[in-house]
């Protein structure tokens, strides 16, 4: 290779190397200068792990979910944890976003009304969706205005013509005058809606073997147990006059087993929701656990404010058997290892519920808010059939035979 050569190649190489930086600081400023060109990345290149904090506004609405401790949470919830996987998903949709169609600019007052891409219109603004690093800073800010719909190839004549959604319009902020994107993702999750946002785990009772419910009055209160999970259930201070009905008893085996929450409440006042005086629950599992739940209602809304603490006791070391053999002691040992660190991980989950006033629906609570007449066998007086009860009424007439009934002398043997 000579010397021309060489020169050759290192010129080009100097080139190439250039114009490489120039393409990937010009990806990286896509947000701010794009082109509209379909296919293309929306929100430009950024680093998806850099986003700490994503802030949804609306008119007047606003959430925040944020990372704090290692873990996202909802703001307007007093940092309860959000659910992380529906983040997840949508930073990643958001980052992947592309242009399905554009849209021309510039856009003016008037076009961005009609895509419903103002924030500030008094009339259906745009949802103002902006990717926030630790400090607050904005790394993207993306506004959601109307969403496309998809119309049907044949009227069906049964109305609904209207279509279903299919994509959205988005505009990047400041680029208005370089037009919209319509993109095939319609974000109707991305609401500032804080109770949408919430992680849904929750606590679960498994294994009853106590339960003990008392009213804030003290009539109606009852408890509940029973020696094993094949045993019935017993009824405490059973009278000898009282019979308890199995069949209505059957489902406390089952009792929150998988209950759900509405919303978490964030308030200063518990009492203001009826829990200075509410209906305690205490359940026992045969695990260990223990639940201690309190419950009220107000006035006749058809959902229940709740508390939950949950403690529990349960063994941390295997006793052997006495007569137990080698091979069997590993594998005995490795199933108490594991059903222990699925308790210690319960326990864990659980008890971050505790402070907390959850918001339940009423049915959520039906099942184990019963009175203690609930459970009890009502015997049913048996009336008389029909045929016996006439026959009843006729033994009963005591009007005279109309054979015995004396009658009034002949007027012609009258002297």
């Amino acid at each position: 290779m000579n010397r021309k050569q060489l020169t050759l190649i290192l010129v080009a190489f100097v080139v190439l190397g250039g114009l490489g930086l120039w393409l990937r600081s010009r990806d990286a400023a896509t947000y701010k200068t794009t082109t509209g060109q379909m296919g293309q990345k929306v929100l430009g290149q950024f680093e998806v792990n850099d986003v700490a904090r994503l802030v949804i506004r609306q008119g007047t609405n606003s959430l925040t979910l944020a990372q704090k401790d290692d873990r996202w949470v909802v703001a307007e919830r007093a940092d309860y944890p959000a659910n992380f996987t529906e983040i997840g998903e949508t930073l990643r949709k958001l980052w992947d976003l592309k242009i399905t169609q554009p849209v021309a600019g510039p856009l003016g007052a008037s076009a961005l009304e009609r895509l419903e891409l103002n924030p500030d219109a008094t009339n259906k603004p745009a949802t103002v969706v902006e990717l926030q690093n630790k400090d607050g800073k904005a790394l993207r800010t993306l506004m959601l205005g109307k969403q496309h719909r998809r119309q049907p190839a044949t009227p069906s004549g049964l109305g609904g013509e209207e279509g279903w959604p299919d994509g959205r319009y988005v505009l990047v902020k400041g680029t208005e005058a370089n037009g919209a994107s319509l993109v095939a993702e319609t974000f109707s999750n991305l609401e500032p809606r804080p109770e949408s946002w919430l992680n849904r785990d929750f606590f679960k009772v498994e294994k009853p073997k106590s339960i003990t419910v008392t009213y804030p009055d003290g009539t109606n209160s009852w408890k509940m147990t029973r020696a094993s999970e094949t045993n019935e259930w017993v009824l405490a201070d059973l009278q000898p006059h009282e019979k308890l009905d199995s069949t209505k008893t059957g489902a406390l085996g089952s009792v929150l087993g998988w209950p759900s929450f509405e919303d978490v409440i964030v308030t200063s006042d518990p009492a203001s929701l009826g829990l200075d005086k509410p209906t305690a629950l205490e359940i026992e599992t045969t695990e260990g656990f223990r639940y201690n739940l309190k419950a009220a209602q107000k006035g006749t809304e058809e959902k229940y404010y709740l508390t939950v603490d949950v403690t529990a006791d349960f063994p941390k070391e295997r006793t052997p058997g006495p007569d137990e053999k080698a091979e069997d002691k590993e594998r005995l040992d490795k199933e108490f290892k594991e059903k222990t660190d699925k308790l210690t991980e319960k326990l864990k989950n659980e008890k971050m519920l505790a402070g907390r006033v959850f918001q339940v629906s009423k049915w959520t609570l039906d099942s184990v808010l019963k009175k203690r007449g609930d459970f009890l066998l009502v015997e049913k007086k048996e009336e008389k059939p029909a045929a016996a009860k006439a026959d009843s009424d006729a033994t009963d007439d005591t009007s005279p035979d109309p054979v015995d009934a004396t009658l009034p002398p002949d007027p012609d043997t009258e002297e």
